[in-house]
């Protein structure tokens, strides 16, 4: 694979021409990501009874 090709492969990337998938919403996966992190949080805390 020559340079120029790799060039015209990653400038299509950067434009969005490829990559991502359309049935993942980002604002439900960050929420879903927070509310695991947040549910971790919680269940620490409630083990963590020595304090």
């Amino acid at each position: 694979m020559s340079f120029p090709s790799s060039a015209a492969q990653l400038v299509n990337l950067a434009e969005g021409g490829g990559g991502g998938h359309e049935s993942l919403d980002p604002a439900l996966t960050g929420g879903g990501a927070l509310f695991v992190l947040l549910l971790l949080l919680w269940i620490t805390t409630r083990f963590n009874r020595d304090r």
